[in-house]
């Protein structure tokens, strides 16, 4: 049986792959098991510090498997296995402690967008397009809306989740969807140099300051300042932190930025 979605790993970053063009790498239950276990892998793997999702082909995702979505039987109405098995994947992509870029290769639609909110920096070709098309399949932008309305300007989001319009790629970075929309040249320099950006970073810094920028602006002015105070006291006499200090006063790497050398697996 053909593998639809591949995982490898070199110099720290792991890449994974959505690998089912002839389905427009549609989101169905066997892709969205692989992207489940190949993502725990990652994430379970000392040796990577950074994820990439991307997919093969034109078509980054197109959404659901509408052929697996659709109720196989009449009388069993509520019998939609892809919205069982997906917000599984975007839970891990969300709470993921390691940074997870998305570098979209090409289009995306519908739930394939959630995964593109899911993640922490999504980078896409100039020439990529997007759309939210539920509302004209007579369906709703349900499990998706739970990471896309975090990310989406609210007047946007109710603009292309009400019209299903299609919008494009600067479009798209305008309105919070996407972190930078490039030229199709240069769309693996800028992945590579935004992966380059978080190695540098301590692993432990990197998860706690994922899980600050969410829930800092929930909370009062007051009780930020105490609970920042303290977080920083803590990070600044880490062990992590402690080796971050050292390694900048000897103007070396700090020791969990990854060998350039690393071979690949």
């Amino acid at each position: 049986m053909t593998t639809l979605v591949h995982h490898e790993t070199r110099g720290g970053v792991a890449t994974v792959t959505l690998d089912s063009p002839s389905n427009r790498n549609a989101l169905s239950v066997r892709l969205l098991g692989e992207l489940e276990r190949a993502l725990e892998d990652a994430i379970g793997d000392e040796a990577v510090r950074v994820i990439v999702l991307t997919g093969a082909g034109p078509v980054f995702c197109s959404g659901a498997d509408l052929k697996e979505q659709a109720p196989a039987r009449a009388e069993r109405p509520d019998d939609a296995p892809v919205t069982a098995s997906f917000p599984g994947v975007m839970s891990l992509i969300w709470q993921s402690p390691k940074p997870v870029i998305c570098r979209l290769n090409g289009t995306a639609r519908a739930g394939g967008l959630g995964l593109v909110a899911a993640c922490d920096f999504a980078i896409a070709p100039d020439s990529a397009t997007f759309a939210f098309s539920e509302v004209r399949l007579g369906v709703v932008p349900a499990m998706i809306s739970v990471t896309v309305l975090r990310r989406l300007d609210p007047r946007a989001a109710a603009e292309y989740f009400l019209t299903g319009e299609v919008f494009d790629a600067a479009r798209a970075a305008e309105i919070g969807l996407l972190t930078r929309a490039v030229p199709a040249g240069e769309l693996d320099a800028t992945v590579a140099r935004y992966a380059d950006m978080l190695l540098r970073g301590g692993p432990e810094a990197l998860a706690i300051t994922k899980r600050l920028v969410r829930e800092v602006p929930g909370v009062t002015v007051d009780e930020g300042m105490r609970r920042m105070a303290e977080l920083s006291a803590q990070r600044f006499t880490s062990a992590e932190g402690q080796e971050g200090l050292r390694a900048f006063m000897q103007k070396r790497p700090a020791s969990w930025v990854p060998s350039a050398d690393a071979p690949a697996s």
